[in-house]
């Protein structure tokens, strides 16, 4: 006959190896959620690939087909087309980290000719703080009391029984009946 020690000992041990396993398989497995992941952003553009282009000579099709199309061309001009990339590491409980940060600027002429190639890295960047002070805004400055009882009196529930609409509500702008769509279907109507 087996000793009440002993059976009670084995499933402690079988109980005590299967939270060991578990507690190994949720330790690595909570390993790769704070491994740091790296994001690609826009085309990544090869020294090798913008070498190729020769200024005076290189056409816009010539661009098209080395690069592909612009990440953005500049606001007001066509003629200037960007290319911009960017390689992050996102580490977690942190602030994204820029690895690798490239922008190739490409102006062309109006027959649509290469004129020059510029490229631009992390060191060139220009970094901007917000500015001090606020920005005022028009209209009245109005204190908490008016705030709370600003709309007291505005609702009248019978203005609703007392229109003139079939639909009932307000008449439209200026009081007219025929404010437009949404107004007992008047609309604005040709003779």
């Amino acid at each position: 006959m087996r000793s009440p020690q002993h059976i009670f000992s084995r499933p402690r041990s079988l109980r005590l190896f299967s939270c060991a396993v578990i507690g190994v398989g949720l330790s690595l497995s909570g390993c790769a959620v704070f491994k740091p992941s790296v994001i690609q952003r826009g085309s990544l553009v090869q020294p090798d690939d913008y070498k190729q282009l020769k200024t005076g000579t290189s056409s816009r099709s010539d661009v098209m087909d080395l690069l592909g199309s612009p990440t953005s061309r500049a606001t007001f001009d066509d003629n200037t087309w960007i290319y911009i990339s960017m390689k992050q590491k996102l580490v977690p409980i942190s602030f994204p980290n820029i690895e690798k940060q490239q922008v190739v600027v490409l102006t062309f002429d109006d027959g649509g000719i290469l004129r020059n190639l510029r490229t631009l890295n992390k060191d060139d960047a220009r970094y901007v703080s917000m500015a001090a002070g606020s920005t005022p805004t028009p209209g009245t400055k109005i204190n908490v009391m008016q705030q709370i009882l600003g709309n007291v009196g505005r609702y009248n529930p019978m203005s609703q029984m007392m229109s003139n609409s079939a639909y009932g509500g307000s008449t439209g702008p200026m009081n007219s009946m025929n404010g437009g769509p949404g107004h007992g279907g008047a609309g604005n109507s040709l003779p």
